[in-house]
């Protein structure tokens, strides 16, 4: 009887020892690479800092919107070292009065840093977006310590406000839209009557530009 009892103690543990082996392979099957997120995919569910941001569009799309007044007040977070009065004096940072299509880096009497001397240049739309986005990437060792403006169209609107203060920029026209191709006839139909090409002379006629003023 003894002995029996024995059998069965054994046969228990050795089925307890056969389950816990069976749930520790079905938790590393789940679980294998990242425990802390799901263990398998579902349709549908982006998990956080998968998705990818927006694309940026040209700055020339924001600065169709820009407004002086919004830059003015954008600019506010610059004044504490910028001066953009006519005549103004440099203080912390150099003066911005006619900055917009004037030389980088070319304020008289303010001490630039080598590392904006260096990209050359004159200030344009571009350029200055990039360098208000971001200054020490756009000039890496810049002594410019503000963070930068990862708002586009505040962006736009204190170029709009710095141009209106003694720069000789031109906004640019809005990017053009990609437009959507012509859907072609079914067989055997006829084009539209408002389709159909004008003759190449009368063409060149109607498209003829007018003189420069």
């Amino acid at each position: 009887m003894h002995d029996r009892n024995n059998t069965i103690a054994g046969w228990v543990l050795f089925a307890g020892i056969i389950a816990l082996g069976a749930s520790i392979v079905t938790g590393e099957l789940y679980h294998s690479e990242r425990p802390e997120e799901m263990g398998y995919p579902i349709e549908g569910v982006v998990l956080e800092g998968e998705g990818e941001a927006e694309a940026e569009k040209p700055i020339a799309f924001y600065l169709a919107s820009a407004d002086i007044a919004k830059g003015e007040q954008v600019f506010k977070k610059c004044a504490a070292c910028h001066n953009v009065d006519p005549g103004g004096a440099n203080a912390l940072g150099p003066a911005l009065y006619g900055t917009m299509g004037k030389p980088i880096a070319g304020h008289p009497g303010f001490a630039y840093s080598g590392a904006l001397k260096s990209v050359g240049g004159t200030w344009g739309w571009d350029n200055m977006s990039a360098w208000l986005a971001n200054p020490k990437k756009f000039a890496p060792g810049t002594k410019m310590t503000f963070a930068g403006l990862s708002n586009p169209q505040d962006r736009a609107d204190i170029m709009l406000f710095l141009n209106s203060r003694g720069g000789t920029l031109t906004v640019p026209p809005p990017p053009a839209e990609e437009a959507a191709p012509a859907e072609a006839p079914a067989d055997g139909a006829e084009p539209a009557a408002g389709n159909e090409a004008a003759p190449a002379d009368k063409a060149a006629a109607e498209t003829t530009a007018a003189p420069a003023e």
